[in-house]
């Protein structure tokens, strides 16, 4: 997927015995073989994963796996969703799942790290982020996780409370500031870090350099990202009208645009 995965993990109240740490272990093969499964099948930068032998138009979408025509169907009806400002295919007709399927990597991971009974844990791929519990094991304090600048990596313009309220960071409440808290994910797209690779319904040029979106799930959230920056505005306000969402996003002048929890 051409990007860095990370788990976190906080240390148990009792500390690191063998049990936790073999716990540990186990969490982090299963999620290190479901991103290679999935990355083996979906990438593009792969040239004999199953996405580029269909760009290549050596297998048709009629004969490739159940898998892929699945996450398929599921783009397609993100795309009648987001009224066509998120698509399935490059402007060439390929087709590339890639704004779905780290989403979807990253949900699935998540699943499988509560049935391993993690309880609390951080999941960061390519600065996607969704959590469970809190970071401090049995408490409610929520993770935070960074949203950088796009304009200076080494800076952050916003900080987003996740999880804290129990398993997936489910139960969101309001904090005393009126910003609700225990979103379980948190998803940014743009084109700071990989450059432009979204494919825009404004003649090719995005109003935003980078859109940052909370829901309750990553591909909720990681879809959402990809169709602001290809949609403008107009997307912007589909998104937080029909989907219980936050959002961040800074325009190309440096100007921020955020829904009220950022605000708040």
């Amino acid at each position: 997927m051409g990007t860095v995965i990370s788990l976190t993990v906080p240390a148990p109240a009792g500390g690191w015995t063998a049990a936790a740490e073999a716990a540990l272990d186990a969490a982090t093969a299963a999620v290190e073989r479901l991103f290679q499964a999935l990355d083996s099948r979906f990438s593009l930068y792969r040239p004999e994963s199953e996405a580029s032998r269909l760009a290549r138009r050596e297998l048709s979408m009629r004969e490739s796996s159940q898998e892929f025509r699945d996450r398929y169907a599921e783009a397609n009806e993100w795309r009648l969703l987001t009224q066509g400002s998120f698509t399935p295919e490059r402007p060439d007709g390929v087709p590339d799942l890639s704004g779905l399927v780290k989403g979807a990597a990253i949900r699935e991971a998540g699943a499988a790290l509560e049935l391993l009974g993690l309880a609390d844990w951080c999941l960061n791929a390519g600065g996607d982020v969704l959590v469970g519990g809190s970071p401090i094991p049995g408490g409610g304090a929520p993770w935070q996780a960074g949203i950088v600048d796009p304009q200076d990596r080494a800076a952050l313009i916003a900080a987003c409370p996740l999880g804290g309220g129990g398993a997936s960071g489910r139960g969101a409440s309001v904090g005393t500031g009126g910003t609700r808290t225990g979103w379980a994910a948190l998803a940014t797209s743009g084109s700071a870090e990989r450059g432009d690779h979204i494919w825009t319904s404004s003649a090719g040029v995005s109003e935003f350099l980078q859109v940052s979106v909370a829901a309750a799930d990553i591909v909720t959230a990681d879809v959402l990202a990809t169709a602001v920056i290809a949609g403008g505005m107009s997307m912007l306000n589909r998104a937080t009208d029909h989907w219980d969402i936050e959002v961040l996003a800074v325009q190309n002048d440096g100007g921020i645009v955020a829904s009220s929890g950022f605000r708040a």
